[in-house]
């Protein structure tokens, strides 16, 4: 008999409070294996391995490639890498394409389950913005694997496991309280059969198991073309569609759900009119100081030239700033 004895465990901002909850009470004689994503700066040192290996009784590891992984241990992945699994109990840490402009990426690791492990899989989605996750967890329910979220009325930020639910079957939401006595049950219990993912999953898993600098050339993207540019490189984003759900990916490999796009998509227009704003400022400097120049040498139509070009760039600089002000955000919660 095989029981759901693979919990993976995707948190972004208030996750690590959450993460130290849930970990000070796990059972020391807990029989499954918890892997754990928390999104992180990539330049950081992350301490959350050291914190949650204090925090409660299970041995908490930050692994390193190809390593073995062990029953009733907590693998918590490092900044900067995909934290990935493999059937034959081996995890991969690669510094695949950004997915949702984070490494490691929650989905990543969930798909990265669904496909090694099937119904053996239960996902937990807590707090965190936005909604990387979710497609992980709809890949973990379509492999015949189960489904959590932390209630969205007690999380710190409650997009993630609320996007969650609003787009995926969940099976449960629950209190970080009741989560560890819930997770302790749940790996008791036999997996049913586990269902093949379509192709398209197996290729991203693939996408995201790559060395970053080194794409392969056999790999191709899944989806069709859609003319919308990759925030992160300018590429062309490919759509793909699979349980209903689209997600986007370019061919150099990042990834980005609808909201992650669209939070990408402000961050890089506020950088451009920004870097417009600015530009105009500087302009201002120069044509001031041109038209200083030219009056001081008596050149009057040159010097009025110079004011005519200061006052456009100036009424340039007001229309910059109030864009920049009404950029409008993505919505944190979908409705």
């Amino acid at each position: 008999m095989t029981n759901k004895d693979i919990i993976v465990i995707g948190a972004s901002a208030g996750g690590v409070d959450a993460l130290v909850r849930l970990c000070q009470e796990f059972p020391a004689d807990f029989p499954g294996t918890v892997f754990v994503t928390q999104h992180i700066s990539p330049s950081s040192r992350s301490m959350l391995p050291r914190l949650l290996d204090r925090s409660g009784p299970l041995p908490v590891i930050a692994p390193v490639d190809g390593q073995l992984f062990e029953r009733g241990h907590i693998y918590v992945a490092v900044p900067d890498h995909h934290l990935l699994l493999r059937p034959d109990s081996t995890l991969l840490v690669r510094r695949g394409p950004y997915e949702n402009r984070t490494r490691p990426a929650i989905n990543a690791l969930f798909r990265s389950a669904a496909i090694s492990y099937g119904a053996r899989v239960i996902g937990v989605v807590l707090t965190g913005l936005l909604d990387d996750g979710t497609d992980g967890l709809i890949a973990i329910k379509a492999a015949g694997g189960s489904s959590l979220v932390q209630d969205p009325d007690e999380a710190q930020w409650p997009s993630m496991p609320r996007n969650a639910l609003n787009r995926d079957h969940v099976d449960r939401s629950v209190r970080i309280a009741e989560l560890p006595e819930l997770l302790s049950r749940m790996v008791s219990e036999e997996a049913g059969p586990s269902i093949p993912l379509p192709y398209d999953y197996v290729v991203e898993d693939q996408i995201a198991a790559q060395e970053f600098a080194v794409i392969e050339p056999d790999i191709e993207t899944p989806g069709a073309p859609v003319r919308i540019a990759c925030p992160d490189c300018g590429g062309v984003l490919n759509e793909i569609t699979a349980d209903d759900e689209v997600r986007f990916r370019c061919q150099i490999g990042h990834a980005f759900s609808p909201l992650g796009l669209a939070e990408a998509q402000g961050t890089e227009l506020e950088r451009a009119l920004a870097v417009a704003a600015r530009t105009h400022r500087d302009r201002i400097k120069l044509f001031s100081k041109m038209s200083e120049n030219a009056a001081e040498r008596g050149m009057t139509h040159a010097a009025e030239r110079w004011r005519q070009a200061i006052e456009e760039s100036q009424q340039m600089l007001i229309i910059l700033e109030q864009a920049t002000s009404s950029l409008a955000k993505p919505p944190q919660d979908e409705a």
